[in-house]
């Protein structure tokens, strides 16, 4: 398999009839909603394979709580990272690191956080590490966090059992979209159990896909 160029790949969101796009902006929908609910006070967030970081900042941008948010975003790409960084040059609390996002250890300096975003990971791991990742979540978040998350429907459609084990690990669902005929899902789940302790080291995931099923 030719290994994807993830600089490239974010070209479908120039259309905005695309699938990248609506599903862009659904989850950007969901953050808002999400900087929305929280009580004042600091906003602790951290993004996962962030990209150029479309997610939470063009809507942290210009929102009344920019302020108050601290957030890791976390991209192996350089030349993505690069781009999330020069977007969010107005946004002081935004840090943009060349990481690893399967590593816990990338987000040691903003644990417990108040909202994760898991976007554009679950279609490109294996179905037990989202399992997995799910199960783990917890000891990143502090009480009553939400989850925002992606993943396609194409078959085997995945989202039926990923929303049951959110639900296992003790989240409730706030929200499910998509929109036909494309084939893109964006969940969001709020914690609704105690918070596990954070640990640093633990490997969530590995990082096997092309994200073409992103485009469905």
């Amino acid at each position: 398999m030719t290994a994807p160029d993830w600089l490239r790949w974010h070209d479908g969101y120039d259309d905005p009839a695309s699938s990248l796009s609506l599903r862009l902006r659904a989850v950007q929908r969901r953050v808002g909603e999400a900087l929305d609910e929280r009580p004042p006070g600091p906003i602790r967030v951290l993004s996962m394979c962030a990209g150029q970081g479309r997610d939470l900042i063009e809507p942290l941008l210009d929102h009344p709580r920019r302020g108050d948010v601290t957030a890791v975003l976390t991209e192996l790409d350089e030349r993505n990272a690069r781009i999330a960084r020069e977007a969010s040059a107005d946004l002081p609390g935004v840090t943009v690191l060349t990481a690893d996002a399967a590593d816990t250890t990338a987000y040691a300096s903003v644990v417990p956080v108040h909202l994760a975003l898991v976007c554009g990971v679950f279609g490109n791991i294996p179905d037990e590490h989202v399992q997995g990742t799910i199960r783990r979540l917890p000891g990143l978040l502090a009480e009553g966090a939400t989850v925002i998350w992606t993943r396609h429907r194409g078959e085997p459609d995945l989202t039926p059992a990923i929303r049951r084990w959110f639900g296992e690990v003790g989240f409730a669902e706030v929200g499910f979209d998509t929109e036909d005929p494309h084939k893109f899902a964006v969940g969001t789940h709020r914690l609704t159990v105690p918070p596990q302790s954070y640990q640093s080291g633990l490997e969530l995931f590995r990082f096997s896909g092309n994200g073409a099923e992103a485009a469905l």
